[in-house]
């Protein structure tokens, strides 16, 4: 009877509470007990998971992007695009908050961290957090322009694509569809469209109340969409700023050096008027790189200056963008710099 009571508790509680040793046994928790956080979207960020009602984050040890891309399955995201380590998505929301798991060990097929073989923690500190970046899930996309970042506006919904009514349209959701996509800033909005772009198929009519601040359509505060009487010539077309191509030159690395940007096919710098410590943090984190490593001005100086094209000058980033086309700025080539002014940049190496 002894024997079978011993049987019966442990198929009940799991293995791990009847043996506390760091050891090779499921991470059992339901999806909802996994999370990304810090990152501009649900879909990036610190990985934190959840025991006994409280978060805790998940040592570096052996992470990689097998690791990143469960946890990007588990969240409904996209393909895993990096997995990241360090202190990238700081600082913490708590100043005590624990680190529960040492070690995940996933072959990348998993559908869920719960399936993934682990070691619990024993030896790690916040500067060696485990982080993810994933795709963002695609439901809004720009159709039949002659970039990707220009075209007409067609969501997602219930498994359907379909154009957008202008009725009800901003140019604050404009600005969202542009960040959703990645691409640079909503440069105009209209209806859409001639006969050679126009949509075909389900259009869908939402009053979208969004700020412009949004990280994507649906964060937008407004109504569901719906079904309505609008035609294909009330399509919406949006235009968007193309990405922005970076590059840090003179350094000893991809990591650090003079910032250049690439605009019609010349590379040019950036003026340092208006440039903190939020920016470097954006430049950091769209090259793939670590944190920023905010040097001296004396130090940044060390990567000379630039020579042709000063492209962008009045950058001015919050630090939660995720590429710099996303802060504001002048237009293209519009300064008052010189290339002494030039703007550097020194990041962690990944």
């Amino acid at each position: 009877m002894a024997l079978l009571f011993s049987l019966i508790l442990a198929i009940c509680t799991g293995p791990g509470l009847l043996d506390a040793r760091p050891s090779s046994h499921p991470f059992g928790r339901s999806p909802s007990s996994v999370r990304l956080v810090g990152g501009a979207h649900h879909c990036e960020g610190r990985v934190e998971v959840q025991q006994a009602g409280e978060w805790g984050t998940v040592c570096d040890d052996g992470w990689d992007k097998n690791d990143a891309a469960v946890v990007c399955r588990e969240l409904g995201c996209g393909a895993v695009k990096r997995a990241i380590s360090g202190t990238v998505y700081g600082p913490l929301t708590q100043g005590n908050q624990k680190i529960f798991i040492q070690e995940f060990k996933c072959n990348g097929m998993e559908e869920s961290l719960s399936q993934c073989e682990r070691e619990d923690f024993f030896d790690c500190t916040h500067e060696e957090d485990a982080g993810a970046v994933c795709e963002f899930p695609e439901n809004v996309r720009l159709v039949d322009g002659p970039k990707r970042c220009q075209g007409r506006v067609e969501v997602k919904h219930q498994g359907q694509w379909g154009t957008v009514c202008k009725a009800g349209w901003s140019f604050a959701a404009a600005k969202v569809v542009c960040r959703q996509l990645e691409c640079g800033r909503a440069i105009l909005t209209r209806k859409c469209c001639n006969k050679a772009t126009q949509g075909q198929g389900l259009i869908w009519l939402r009053k979208a109340s969004c700020s412009g601040k949004e990280i994507s359509l649906q964060d937008c505060p407004s109504g569901v969409w719906e079904r309505n009487n609008c035609t294909h010539d009330e399509d919406v077309w949006v235009e968007c700023e193309d990405p922005f191509e970076l590059q840090l030159v003179g350094g000893d690395s991809r990591c650090a050096g003079r910032l250049e940007v690439l605009h019609k096919g010349e590379w040019g710098t950036v003026c340092d008027d208006g440039w903190g410590e939020e920016a470097d943090q954006v430049v950091c984190r769209q090259l793939g790189c670590g944190e920023s490593l905010s040097p001296s001005a004396k130090f940044r100086r060390r990567f000379g200056p630039g020579v042709g094209h000063i492209w962008l000058d009045d950058v001015a980033c919050s630090g939660e963008e995720r590429s710099l086309e996303q802060c504001a700025h002048r237009f293209w080539g519009q300064h008052n710099c010189k290339h002494a002014e030039d703007v550097a940049v020194v990041c962690a190496e990944e």
